[in-house]
Parts: structure tokens; C-alpha cells; sequence
């Protein structure tokens, strides 16, 4: 092979290795730009995964607090059939409206149960918690001790953890 032949082939290699370190540059480039796509991406599904959730909590929340908004308007109904049943008469001919009066009481707690409604469970004795009941009055009683419940007057309600009404109460002082 002649230097001139030798040269030539030299400079072909020079330049094919330019174009391959060229290539290979650019090929990294992309890359690290494709990378760098692949983290955008992954970060914005993150976040919209995130507000999606944010949004669906929030959602949830809403719905909660109009339920209870709308089923406070159906507390006094409840509240009218235990007063009735706390006073039902004794005469044995009005057995089967007591027991009318009952099934109605129990269908209205079933469906407000299925709203995930509750009463709030008090009984006399039971510490007084401002959180969920509300003091009517603070009286001196021998039978109670000081802060117990001596009397629930109104029944409270809560949905879930979130109080709709608080119970109405006579505590011992």
C-alpha cells in the first residue's frame, strides 16, 4: 500500500470516528433528554394523581356535610317519636299504635343508619364532653357526680365522625 493510500484511508477512519463520537454525542444527548422527559411526565402524573385525590376528598366532604345539612331538617320527626313513645298511654287498646309508632322510629333510624348516620349512645351517669353535647344546665345532684350526664333532654346525631347535632343534656355540678 502506498502512504498516499495509507493517508487516505487514515483520514476516512479520523473522520468515521468523528462521526461516530458525533453520533454517539448525540445519541446521548437525546438521551438524557428522553430522561429528562420521562421524569417530567412521571412528576405531572404524580401530581395529578395527587389533585385527582385532593379533589375526590374534597368531593366526599362536600357530600358528607350536605347530607347532614339535609338530614337535620328530619331530626325533630325523630325526636317527636320518642317523645311519643316516652308517653305512650297505658290503655291496652292502643298497643298496636305504640308498636306503629316503634316500627316507624326504627325504619327512620335504619334509614338514616344506611347513611351512615348515627345516634349519639348517652346514658345518665355518662361524663359530660362538650364536643359532641350540649349542657342545658348544671345542677347540684346527689345521685351524680360532678360532670356526669344526669339526663339526656334531646337526642345527638353524627355522621361518620362529624357531629350533625349534639345532644342536649342536664349535668351534675
Amino acid at each position: 500500500m502506498t502512504e498516499e493510500k495509507q493517508n487516505i484511508e487514515d483520514q476516512e477512519n479520523e473522520e468515521l470516528f468523528q462521526d461516530e463520537t458525533g453520533i454517539q454525542n448525540e445519541l446521548d444527548a437525546a438521551l438524557s433528554k428522553a430522561d429528562e422527559y420521562l421524569d417530567s411526565l412521571q412528576r405531572e402524573r404524580a401530581s395529578f394523581a395527587n389533585y385527582k385525590r385532593r379533589v375526590d376528598q374534597e368531593n366526599a366532604l362536600l357530600a358528607d356535610r350536605l347530607l347532614g345539612d339535609h338530614i337535620k331538617i328530619f331530626l325533630p320527626v325523630m325526636d317527636d317519636l320518642e317523645r311519643a313513645l316516652n308517653h305512650t298511654p297505658s290503655d291496652p287498646n292502643c298497643a298496636n299504635w305504640i308498636s306503629g309508632i316503634e316500627l316507624i322510629r326504627k325504619k327512620l333510624l335504619k334509614t338514616l343508619e344506611a347513611q351512615n348516620i348515627t345516634a349519639i349512645d348517652l346514658k345518665p351517669g355518662d361524663l359530660f364532653d362538650p364536643l359532641n353535647q350540649e349542657a342545658i344546665t348544671h345542677e347540684e345532684n346527689d345521685q351524680f357526680s360532678d360532670g356526669e350526664i344526669i339526663e339526656v333532654l334531646q337526642t345527638g346525631y353524627q355522621l361518620k365522625e362529624r357531629i350533625i347535632r349534639p345532644a342536649l343534656v342536664r349535668v351534675a355540678k
